[in-house]
């Protein structure tokens, strides 16, 4: 027979459960506990095994081909084992060189080894490399093709960041006021981004604003005062949802024509990571022959 103290502490039990209940919203007022929404998938790497490259003198470097999803980005690396003759270990090496992703024959992404590209979206990609393997002082140097078959299964992320630019185009021996309107359509991260326009050096293009949130960037070692004419750095801290920025900035050009093409780098923070943002291509202002 239960002594008296051990049914106090059922009771006690008993209790606790019941305001635990309560306080879930669960049962005790009709409604079920809520259910757990699952967890998203994490960015993952996937690698194959892309192909072998031989040397005359029997070296040997063993390919693969690596793909990371589930960032805004579709990064590729391109690792290898290499090999000696009369040897049985593994040297370490390096690889450079170009990939190209494929889907259905036609070209998705591109880039150079290791890089990244804008991330297509799930799907079974055809990846090609053009590689060169090294390994010093140990006498391997290896150039050739490797392919690998990659199916990459995390869903394209939602866009955050937009870019849309009126004026233009831009033509030799003018002047041309363009303005940028910068979106940020997500509640994630901050209003924190940096916008960067760049035209090409060596067409003489000159790039200014009267805007106090953008430089010319400095160059040279301090105390140098040079400054890139054809590139503008602008730092903003007040993109919101429903609330765009706009930069207006004029594009001088001599004889030459010249391109002028858009960037954005935005900051997504999570606790102290390193890593947390992103790169966003923007319009390019073109300069008709």
């Amino acid at each position: 027979m239960p002594t008296r103290s051990t049914l106090r502490g059922a009771l006690r039990t008993m209790t606790a459960a019941a305001v635990l209940t309560l306080a879930l919203g669960g049962p005790a007022e009709g409604r079920p506990l809520p259910a757990r929404t699952p967890a998203a998938e994490p960015p993952a790497t996937l690698c194959a095994p892309a192909g072998t490259l031989r040397g005359a003198g029997g070296q040997r470097a063993t390919v693969s081909l690596c793909a990371g999803s589930g960032t805004p980005s579709l990064s590729v690396t391109a690792p290898a084992a290499c090999h000696r003759p009369g040897t049985t270990s593994r040297l370490g090496c390096v690889t450079s060189g170009s990939w190209t992703a494929r889907q259905h024959g036609e070209t998705v992404a591109s880039g150079t080894l290791p890089g990244s590209a804008t991330y297509p979206g799930p799907g079974t990609y055809d990846l090609e490399a053009e590689v060169r393997v090294r390994s010093t002082p140990d006498g391997v140097d290896l150039s050739g093709t490797v392919r690998a078959t990659l199916t990459l299964t995390a869903p394209k992320a939602r866009p955050t960041h937009r870019m849309e630019v009126t004026g233009g185009p831009l033509r030799p021996g003018t002047t041309t006021a363009l303005t940028y309107t910068l979106y940020r359509d997500s509640e994630e991260g901050d209003g924190s981004a940096r916008f960067g326009l760049i035209g090409e050096e060596a067409s003489g293009v000159r790039l200014a604003t009267d805007d106090a949130r953008c430089v010319n960037p400095l160059i040279g070692r301090h105390p140098s005062d040079a400054r890139l004419a054809y590139s503008l750095d602008c730092a903003l801290t007040d993109l919101q949802p429903g609330r765009p920025a706009t930069v207006t900035v004029r594009v001088t050009l001599g004889a030459r024509c010249s391109t002028v093409v858009s960037k954005l780098g935005y900051w997504i923070p999570r606790g102290q990571a390193l890593y947390t943002g992103g790169m966003l291509a923007g319009p390019t202002v073109g300069c008709p022959a």
